[in-house]
């Protein structure tokens, strides 16, 4: 499956509240409609990141683990 972001943003080496912080950060540079990939690799960063983006409104699509301690969220921007 072909997967097209508008904007990825790998954050590995981050913890929270840094990895939050810094998805919100490059969503603010974002339209509405658009796609972000985040790639982070703490694990309680890919339970929270998701958490606090939809308490802020946006879309999460998905949430998957792609290697030992790595995760990709991916988020659409919706306002």
């Amino acid at each position: 499956m072909d997967k097209k972001f508008d904007k990825e943003l790998d954050i590995r080496g981050e913890v929270c509240p840094f990895t939050f912080v810094k998805s919100k950060l490059a969503l603010e540079t974002m339209e509405p409609g658009q796609v972000l990939r985040v790639i982070v690799d703490y694990p309680p960063s890919a339970e929270s990141v998701p958490k606090s983006m939809r308490e802020e409104g946006q879309e999460v699509i998905e949430v998957n683990q792609i290697g030992d301690n790595l995760w990709e969220i991916i988020i659409r921007k919706v306002r």
